[in-house]
């Protein structure tokens, strides 16, 4: 019997690694399409003093799905399963996907927004299935653990998918830019050449989404099952839950809203935008290495073992900082770097990062407390010090945000009958608009006073979070 029950969590496990690898792709690849759709609309050009807040209406229309359809999607996957719901997430990403071509071939931006919309809804399926599957999946007390290793797997996708968009999307499309007015050709027929490359990269995601969605229909999945005499709305009275949303609202704004200004920050400060955006990987790169770090040490692994594995994270950490800001693509070909300052750089930091959370002394609320504190203190860093000490202080936040997430949504759900998971997760999940509602302020900063000034948003952000770890996830419905 309990080999069977290590065999469903171990299909379970790998199943949902898959879905957070994927969502995880998906939502920072638009993340990083912000810079690219400036490019391929041409919004500098038609709406002068705006063109980052209407950029920052791809991060607005993706991350506003969740509020539309998070608590829907709950009471759906109640009823119809986890497996049916991730099937018909993976749907609609495939169709929101292939209506990007459309609407780049027509440069129609209203239909550009429509189609992240429809792929970010399939999305929010995606996510309100996953977390509290793989909460219900094992213990309560392991669950951070848990989540902190899904995480990591979708940290890979994040830091793999900006690096893409700005290596092999907005390079070329910069450089078509370029050709096509020395050719003679004007700013919109130059801004037409350049959205091409915006158009396959989607219609690939679209195809593999697909053909993933029918090999799921076949498999069989360990079932998670509660105690069905417990009223799924009572969740609606526990405390934790509403300020676990809270959390996750400011987190999830804080965390794209400040991927999102390290490319002007670093534009402002000189650097060209398609380095800018590469550079912006190693900011996700942060957070997957966090999350393999929070996946060891938050789990209940002997202690030789926590540290003999985390040290093939450090080892690690140095490569994807190397790899990150050495690797470009010149006159079609790709070229390598072969410096490692960067690499040593961002070790120092994996480093800092590591001997923080063992402070946490392996407590979920603990650590999340101590990096909701530091990321404040980077952010105002960014803000005061000149950009070559700034940038890798922006940078750096990703380490910090790594295991904000999992912690937040693990101590939101704690005590919760797994019955209860789905509406609490559509609860919680809802409050990922924080994604839409504070990248476009600070977009709108931006454009008012400066990338630095926009800054200072995020900070209150992760005062809050602070307070949500030290104090809110104690707070319980009294009986």
């Amino acid at each position: 019997m309990e080999q069977k029950t290590n065999n469903n969590l171990r299909l379970g496990m790998t199943f949902m690694a898959s879905i957070f690898f994927i969502f995880g792709f998906i939502t920072n690849f638009n993340i990083a399409m912000k810079d690219q759709v400036q490019l391929a609309f041409d919004l500098k050009t038609l709406y002068p003093g705006y063109a980052n807040f209407l950029a920052q209406l791809v991060n607005f229309v993706f991350f506003v799905a969740y509020a539309c359809f998070s608590f829907l999607c709950g009471s759906i996957i109640k009823k119809i399963g986890y497996k049916s719901g991730v099937v018909a997430g993976l749907v609609l990403v495939a169709m929101g996907s292939y209506m990007f071509f459309p609407a780049v071939a027509i440069l129609s931006y209203p239909l550009f927004l429509l189609a992240v919309f429809v792929m970010a809804t399939g999305v929010v399926f995606l996510q309100t299935a996953a977390n509290p599957y793989v909460a219900a999946l094992g213990s309560q007390e392991t669950a951070p653990a848990r989540l902190n290793l899904t995480q990591a797997l979708n940290g890979v996708a994040t830091t793999i998918a900006p690096f893409l968009a700005g290596v092999l999307v907005l390079a070329p499309a910069v450089l078509a830019i370029n050709n096509g007015l020395m050719s003679g050709l004007s700013a919109a027929d130059a801004a037409k050449e350049a959205a091409k490359f915006v158009q396959m990269p989607f219609v690939i995601i679209g195809s593999i989404v697909v053909l993933i969605a029918i090999g799921i229909s076949f498999i069989k999945l360990p079932k998670i099952t509660g105690d069905s005499t417990i009223p799924s709305k009572s969740v609606l009275k526990k405390p934790q839950v509403w300020l676990s949303a809270i959390g996750i609202f400011c987190y999830v704004g804080a965390e794209v809203g400040t991927a999102g200004q390290i490319a002007p920050y670093l534009s402002d400060s000189g650097f060209a935008l398609d380095v800018a955006v590469k550079l912006s990987a190693i900011y996700w790169g942060g957070a997957m290495v966090g999350r393999f770090f929070g996946s060891i040490l938050l789990g209940t692994l002997p202690d030789s073992q926590k540290y003999k594995y985390s040290a093939f994270v450090l080892v690690f950490a140095f490569f994807v900082g190397w790899f990150i800001t050495s690797a470009s693509v010149s006159n079609g070909q790709f070229v390598f770097d072969s410096k490692p300052v960067n690499g040593f750089i961002f070790l120092g930091i994996a480093i800092a990062n590591f001997f923080l959370m063992l402070f946490g002394k392996g407590k979920a609320n603990i650590a999340l407390g101590i990096f909701g504190a530091v990321n404040a203190i980077l952010i105002f860093a960014a803000f005061v010090f000149p950009a070559e000490v700034g940038m890798w202080c922006l940078l750096s936040i990703g380490f910090f945000n790594s295991i904000m997430f999992p912690n937040i949504f693990s101590l939101g759900v704690n005590d919760l009958d797994p019955s209860e998971m789905p509406l609490a997760s559509g609860i919680i999940n809802t409050f990922i608009v924080g994604g839409a509602v504070i990248p476009l302020l600070m977009g709108a900063l931006t454009d008012s006073f400066s990338a630095r000034g926009a800054l200072l948003v995020p900070i209150l952000c992760y005062a809050y979070i602070v307070f949500f770890a030290l104090k809110g996830s104690k707070i319980r419905r009294k009986a």
